[in-house]
Parts: structure tokens; C-alpha cells; sequence
């Protein structure tokens, strides 16, 4: 049997550790790409887009419209511009341990749901607001009832209704309705291809 010494056999811990670190830059930035190439097939993502510019846009909005850009701050790689009751705000998505989430404040942090892409974040809360916005209007009789007030003077983020950067092109329209009536994309009656290109964007926004 041959033994070999500790020396040869074991791999410095300091370069255990670069290679560590080396997998998960490798890991962030291929998770960070793929964000960025599903946003850039949303219509609604405006890239470097300012906070002033952002709010002149949203400004005439109804409450709920939404879009997202890029993030001014250096800690934070994108923003989330919406009209509410009191005007527009800003929300920053923050990235950490491959995951996407809300930056709030700190109690709030650990209630926040994470995900693997911006897009799917977007989603979850659209989905979360329109259903909030349907359960109160089905109250009957009329006028809708209010919402309960927020605490501490806040105001109650919706994002219901996404601004385009320029205007969606009928096909990727029909892939979010098809997307929204399905899952089960692949059992569908329809070529190959299309089928590729309903699956390649299969959010509900």
C-alpha cells in the first residue's frame, strides 16, 4: 500500500477557496445573463432608464402600472418603478445566493419570497395584485370596497398593468395568453417550433 504525504496529497485550503469562489462568480454571472435574456423579451424591461425619467412615464398612469430597469444604485442590478395612491415609487430587486427578491426592510426580509429569475419575480406579484384587485371589486352591489389602509403610512404597492418599452409583437402576445390557458405546452396540437417558442417565454406577463 502506498501512502502518500499530506503535503502532495491535499490541495492548499487557500485554493480550495479561489475555486470555490471562481464557481460561484461563474454561477452568478451565468444566472445574472440568463435574467437579463428573459427580461429582454418582456417589452416592459426599459434597461438604464433613470428614477426621473421612470417617474415622468408612470406619472398619468392608473395605480398598478409598472415597469422595471436598471438599478442606480451599484448594490442593486434592477428596479421596480410603480404608480401608486401616492404617486410613483421605486422598489429594488435585490440579488443574493443566485436568488431574486425585494429589498425591504429589514424585519420584512425573511417573509420575502426569492426566485431564480427577475421575470418569475415580476410575475408572482402581478399575479398576487390582480387577484387582490379581482377579490375586491367582487364585493357586489355597486362600487368596490377599499382596501385596507397599510400601516405605518404606507401605501400598498400593486403591479398590475406593465409599460412597454415599445409595443409587444402579436406572436409574443398570443405565447403570454397560450402560456396563461396551459401549461402543458408540449401536449398541445402544434409543430415542434412552435412549440419552442411558446416554451421560451413561458410567463403569464
Amino acid at each position: 500500500m502506498t501512502c502518500h504525504s499530506s503535503d502532495s496529497a491535499e490541495t492548499p485550503r487557500s485554493e480550495r477557496r479561489s475555486e470555490t469562489d471562481a464557481r460561484v462568480v461563474d454561477s452568478d454571472q451565468s444566472r445574472i445573463a440568463a435574467a437579463v435574456r428573459d427580461l429582454s423579451k418582456t417589452g416592459w424591461y426599459w434597461g438604464s432608464l433613470t428614477a426621473n425619467e421612470a417617474r415622468k412615464i408612470l406619472q398619468d398612469a392608473p395605480e398598478g402600472t409598472f415597469l422595471l430597469r436598471d438599478s442606480s444604485q451599484r448594490d442593486y442590478l434592477f428596479t421596480i418603478s410603480a404608480m401608486t395612491s401616492a404617486g410613483p415609487t421605486n422598489l429594488r430587486i435585490e440579488y443574493k445566493e443566485g436568488k431574486f427578491k425585494l429589498d425591504s426592510v429589514v424585519l420584512v426580509k425573511p417573509k420575502l419570497k426569492q426566485f431564480d429569475s427577475v421575470v418569475h419575480l415580476v410575475e408572482h406579484y402581478v399575479l398576487l395584485s390582480r387577484t387582490s384587485c379581482r377579490s375586491n371589486s367582487s364585493g357586489g352591489g355597486g362600487r368596490p370596497p377599499p382596501s385596507p389602509a397599510p400601516p405605518n403610512g404606507t401605501v400598498q404597492l400593486l403591479m398590475t398593468t406593465p409599460v412597454y418599452a415599445a409595443t409587444p409583437s402579436l406572436q409574443h402576445l398570443c405565447r403570454i395568453a397560450i402560456n396563461k390557458a396551459t401549461g402543458r405546452v408540449q401536449d398541445l396540437p402544434l409543430p415542434n417550433r412552435l412549440k419552442d417558442y411558446l416554451t421560451d417565454y413561458a410567463y403569464h406577463v
